[in-house]
């Protein structure tokens, strides 16, 4: 099967423009495409997870990736799929983030000589003259199309800032720049990027002339992997430091039954045969599936040492064995009178005092041998120190007295 069939069979294709074309260009490693990241954090998350996993896979095939780096679109905010404006960041912050980016993308794609680029778009954004980029650049947009593309129009209500209306301007001209001076021919986001990437494309073909290659194709990227991307507690981080070996592997050992194989299809890397005989396994079958599942995506982000790891540890507390090392830390600041509730807030073990009191009243919430079902139960340091919180029936806490 070649490339752009197995991204069909895996479920990760959405739209297209020119199939005919892109089918041609991956198929025969004749493509050099590029998917943005915007530094919004200082860590790629499970939602950046899917888009890394389809450049390694088009790498693999021959293809040439292009990781955009956003530092320039990063410094006005995609509106794409929000109610509210992002939250401001500085300069500073931004560059801190894109450096972590970097390390991070560098355990999916190879960037050595003239394998793949790693581009800061602030190279060329920041330098831009306003006046010069209205010319050459707007006179290409009609507002009334803009304003008719989903990632505006679903702010309309609430409010659209002018700076977030530039952001479209600021994505196509970014496609326009790569396929100028690195000859990129293609561009792949989520499906919620559609009306940004038309615009790019069109944009080359106003400039250059409408023979030139520029191709688009969205991916279930950004709609599913936001949804991945996100628990009851927060994100999902790539980075250790901030979501564990063992948090992330058990955040994909607990995905829905309904979920785990469309999981496996469009993340791991097993062959499309293995997973469709493993799509008639049903009952039990399916947490065996979970747990190779959490086994692929732990080894390809932490490496197979920290996923055997975490599977050890995830078997030793299930079947009721001793605390392990690799438990996931809950670090509280206590005070006296702590509650539960306290407890549960202060270590972001839940999001709320709501959730966390739906959590405790419906008996989910256990600390050491004993269940707790009362919201206004208080405890001791000594009753905390080194505890184990265990909320539902997989997720367990050490907790650690800041």
């Amino acid at each position: 099967m070649k490339i752009y069939d197995e991204l069909v069979a895996r479920g990760l294709i959405a739209q297209v423009t020119d199939e005919k074309e892109i089918r041609e260009l991956i198929d025969n490693g004749r493509a050099t495409f590029y998917i943005g990241f915007d530094p919004t954090a200082d860590s790629l998350h499970v939602g950046h997870f899917m888009a890394l996993c389809l450049m390694k896979r088009l790498q693999a095939a021959g293809n040439r990736p292009i990781a955009l780096l956003g530092g320039g679109t990063g410094m006005v905010g995609d509106p794409s799929g929000r109610t509210d404006m992002r939250k401001m960041l500085t300069a500073e912050d931004i560059a801190h983030n894109i450096e972590r980016f970097k390390v991070q993308m560098s355990r999916f794609i190879d960037f050595g000589e003239g394998k793949a680029l790693m581009v800061n778009n602030a190279d060329w954004l920041m330098g831009l003259n306003y006046v010069d980029l209205l010319r050459e650049v707007g006179s290409c947009f009609s507002v009334n199309n803009m304003l008719r593309a989903e990632c505006y129009r679903q702010r309309m209500e609430k409010g659209l800032s002018f700076l977030e209306f530039n952001y479209m301007i600021m994505q196509s001209y970014d496609f326009y720049h790569l396929f100028r001076e690195y000859g990129c021919n293609m561009q792949f986001g989520g499906d919620d990027q559609w009306s940004n990437m038309l615009g790019g494309t069109e944009l080359i073909r106003k400039k250059l002339g409408r023979d030139a290659y520029a191709m688009t194709i969205t991916l279930l990227l950004n709609s599913e992997g936001k949804k991945m991307g996100k628990t009851a507690s927060g994100a999902v981080w790539l980075d250790p430091d901030k979501t564990s070996p063992y948090e992330f592997y058990q955040y994909w050992r607990n995905v829905a039954d309904s979920d785990v194989m469309r999981c496996i299809r469009m993340l791991t890397f097993l062959p499309l045969e293995q997973i469709d005989e493993m799509d008639k396994w049903e009952g039990a079958d399916l947490n065996r599936a979970k747990e190779i599942l959490a086994y692929e995506l732990t080894s390809l982000v932490h490496g197979k040492d920290e996923a055997e790891r975490a599977q050890k540890t995830a078997k030793t507390l299930f079947s009721g064995g001793a605390e392990s090392a690799d438990m996931p830390k809950a670090e509280i600041e206590f005070f006296d009178g702590m509650t539960i509730l306290d407890i549960m807030i202060s270590g972001k073990i839940a999001p709320s005092k709501s959730e966390a009191r739906r959590l405790v009243t419906q008996g989910g919430v256990t600390l050491g041998e004993d269940k707790v079902t009362d919201p206004a139960a208080a405890f001791t340091k000594e009753q905390l120190s080194g505890a184990v919180l265990k909320k539902g029936k997989k997720n367990f806490y050490k907790l650690v007295i800041k």
